[in-house]
C-alpha cells in the first residue's frame, strides 16, 4: 500500500514534472492508502507547497553547498523532512529524519541518504537558531514569509496595503473548512445535520451564507450516506453567492457558460426549485458527463449538458435565456488557499487570460434577453481580470448597465460588481458583476 510520506512525494514529483494540480495528483497517489495514511500525505503534500520558499531558506542554511544544485527530487525529500521538523509537533524529528532516509534508499539513492541525514539532523539541531529572514525589502520579505512570488505580494500590496495583504498571504496557508449547501429538494437542514453528526462530523453554520455549514471531520465526504443520497454539495459561499446575484428563479432559462465541474448550475437549480431549464456547457466532453453524474446524484432534472466554445457563438441561443452565467477562466489567485500550486504557475501565461474572457463575455451577452441578466464571476483578485473586463464590455455596448445586488448576511449595497476577499468575508477570493440587459 506504500505510506502517506511516499504518496506526497509522488504528488509532488507529478506537480513537478508533469505540471500537475496537486489535488489530482494526491488523489492518485492516495487511492491504495487508508485514511489516516491519506491525511498525512495530503498535510505534508500541501505543507510543502505552502511553504516551500521558506522551507528552501531554512534547509539552504543547513547544507554545505547550494540548496538549489541538489537534485529535484532530493530537494522533495529535504522539505517533507523540514516540514515535519518545523511545521509538525506531533511528529518526532527523529521519525522526520530516519523516513527521509528511507524515502531516498527506497528510491534507490543509497549514495544521497548520508547527506539526507545530516541536514536533517542539523535542521532538528538548530531549528530554534534559525537565521532571520531579510528584511530590507518588505514585499520581499512577505513573498519569502509566505511562499508567494513576488510578483504578486506587490500585486496584492497595491490593492490591499500592507496589513491587509499580509493577512490575505497568511490564510493561504491555513487550512479551509469545507462549506457544504444543503440540498432543500432532497432534505431537511435536521436531517442533514443528524446524518453528518451520526459520521463524526462537526458542523457548523456559515457565518453569513444561508443553508451552508462548515464542515470537519467525518473522514471521506463521498463515503458519507447523505452525500450518496445527494442531500449536500460541496461549495464556497462566494460561488453560491454569484448564483444568488444572478437572481435566477424558478420557470427562468438559465445558460452557464462555462459550467464544469457544475457547481454554479447545482446552485442555480436548487434556487429555481427544479423548475425551468439550465444549459450547462463546457468545451471538454468528460467534463459534460461530470456535471451530468452530479446532477444525477442531486436529482435535479432541469439541468441538461452542451459541448460548446463559450467564443463561439450559437445562433440558435441569441437572446434566449433570462440569466446567463459566466465563471470564465482565470489565474484562480483567490483560491490559492485551496490550490497551493496556483502561486507557482507561470504569470507569463496569465497575460492572456483577459483576452479570453472578454472574447467569452462578449460572446454570452448575446444570449441574455432584453430585461435579462449577465452574470460575470472569477475566482481571482486581479482588476485586470475583473472589473477590467467588465468595465471594457460595458463601454461597448450601451444595452447593458450594471445592477446593485444584495447578498444575504453581507450589509450594504453594491454598484453592480463586489470583490470577496478571504481576509474580509471568510470565502475564496471571488469577483461578482451583475448587468442588466436594457
Amino acid at each position: 500500500m506504500g505510506t502517506g510520506r511516499e504518496a506526497a512525494l509522488a504528488a509532488l514529483t507529478a506537480c513537478r514534472r508533469l505540471d500537475a494540480w496537486s489535488d489530482g495528483s494526491l488523489k492518485a497517489a492516495c487511492r491504495e492508502l487508508d485514511r489516516r495514511e491519506a491525511a498525512l500525505a495530503s498535510r505534508l503534500a500541501y505543507g510543502v507547497l505552502q511553504n516551500r520558499a521558506l522551507l528552501d531558506f531554512y534547509l539552504d542554511a543547513c547544507c554545505t553547498q547550494r540548496f538549489e544544485t541538489l537534485e529535484p527530487f532530493i530537494r522533495d525529500v529535504l522539505r517533507l523532512g523540514a516540514y515535519q521538523i518545523l511545521f509538525m509537533d506531533r511528529v518526532p524529528d527523529s521519525a522526520a529524519v530516519d523516513e527521509s532516509v528511507e524515502l531516498v534508499k527506497r528510491k534507490k539513492r543509497q549514495r544521497a541518504a548520508g547527506m539526507v541525514n545530516a541536514v536533517l539532523r542539523r535542521l532538528s539541531r538548530e531549528k530554534n537558531e534559525l537565521p532571520e529572514l531579510p528584511t530590507g525589502d518588505r514585499a520581499g520579505y512577505l513573498a519569502l514569509r509566505y511562499s508567494h512570488p513576488t510578483w504578486l505580494v506587490r500585486r496584492l500590496m497595491e490593492l490591499l496595503g500592507d496589513q491587509e495583504a499580509e493577512a490575505f498571504l497568511r490564510l493561504d496557508n491555513e487550512a479551509v473548512p469545507t462549506t457544504i449547501q444543503r440540498n432543500p429538494l432532497r432534505c431537511t437542514a435536521e436531517e442533514l445535520t443528524e446524518s453528518l453528526t451520526a459520521c463524526g462530523a462537526a458542523l457548523t453554520p456559515h457565518p453569513w451564507m444561508p443553508e451552508c455549514w462548515l464542515l470537519s471531520g467525518g473522514g471521506s465526504l463521498e463515503a458519507m450516506p447523505a452525500f450518496q443520497k445527494g442531500w449536500f454539495q460541496v461549495q464556497d459561499a462566494a460561488a453560491k453567492a454569484a448564483v444568488l446575484a444572478s437572481g435566477v428563479k424558478p420557470g427562468d432559462r438559465v445558460l452557464d457558460v462555462c459550467a464544469a465541474p457544475g457547481g454554479k448550475s447545482f446552485a442555480a437549480a436548487m434556487a429555481m426549485e427544479d423548475e425551468g431549464e439550465i444549459i450547462a456547457c463546457d468545451i471538454h466532453r468528460h467534463k459534460l458527463a461530470l456535471i451530468e453524474k452530479g446532477a444525477e446524484r442531486l436529482g435535479l432534472a432541469c439541468i441538461r449538458t452542451e459541448l460548446a466554445d463559450g467564443r463561439q457563438c450559437r445562433e440558435a441561443w441569441l437572446e434566449g435565456f433570462d440569466e446567463v452565467l459566466c465563471d470564465v477562466p482565470c489565474s484562480g489567485l483567490g483560491i490559492i488557499r485551496k490550490k497551493p500550486d496556483i502561486r507557482y504557475k507561470d504569470p507569463a501565461q496569465l497575460a492572456g487570460l483577459p483576452k479570453v474572457q472578454r472574447s467569452i463575455l462578449e460572446n454570452a451577452g448575446r444570449y441574455v434577453k432584453p430585461g435579462g441578466v449577465l452574470l460575470y464571476a472569477t475566482c481571482t483578485v486581479l482588476p485586470e481580470e475583473n472589473g477590467e473586463v467588465t468595465a471594457e464590455f460595458l463601454s461597448g455596448h450601451p444595452e447593458f448597465h450594471p445592477e446593485p445586488f444584495r447578498l444575504p448576511g453581507l450589509d450594504g449595497e453594491n454598484d453592480g460588481s463586489l470583490t470577496l476577499w478571504p481576509q474580509r468575508h471568510g470565502t475564496d477570493g471571488f469577483y461578482i458583476c451583475r448587468m442588466r440587459r436594457s
